[in-house]
């Protein structure tokens, strides 16, 4: 069975209280050893933890109202997909990949980068954008800087 895989958007239903139960279900820890899901036919088949919880965070969203949109994603990306994935411009982008931050290669004249490296930039700007501010914060409480505000006066 070959079926081509598109891009699709889920809209929350306009009754959400059964996907908030299910929700709820979900974050419960469970007993089994490994997810199953159930066909109407009653056929079983394991989930992969990785799925388990991608099936997870879907229902979470739905059941609070969010959409969630799906889409295949190649393993090997284009410059301008790499920047729409990062929420940055394809010439910061470009800028990056020139700079050794993220790897690429040439086809042609044409970067490509592998998504699981644009994916291992995101989570370390991450991590060093937490770090950095959790540095600022120390150093301000040391500073004292959270102290020198007096309450302000009521003036009504």
């Amino acid at each position: 069975m070959t079926s081509t895989l598109r891009e699709r958007t889920l809209l929350p239903p306009n009754d959400r209280s059964e996907l908030v139960r299910f929700a709820r279900g979900l974050a419960e820890p469970g007993t089994a050893s490994r997810a199953r899901l159930v066909g109407p036919d009653r056929s079983e088949l394991e989930i992969p933890d990785e799925l388990y919880g991608v099936l997870r965070d879907v229902v979470s969203a739905l059941s609070q109202g969010l959409a969630i949109s799906i889409a295949p994603h190649n393993t090997m990306l284009t410059t301008q997909e790499a920047a729409e994935l990062l929420g940055v411009s394809r010439p910061t982008l470009v800028r990056l990949l020139e700079d050794g931050e993220i790897p690429h290669s040439m086809r042609g004249r044409h970067r490509r980068v592998l998504l699981r490296d644009v994916l291992e930039y995101q989570e370390a700007t991450r991590r060093e954008r937490e770090r950095v501010l959790d540095e600022m914060a120390a150093d301000a409480e040391e500073a004292g800087l959270y102290d020198v505000t007096p309450t302000p006066q009521n003036t009504r």
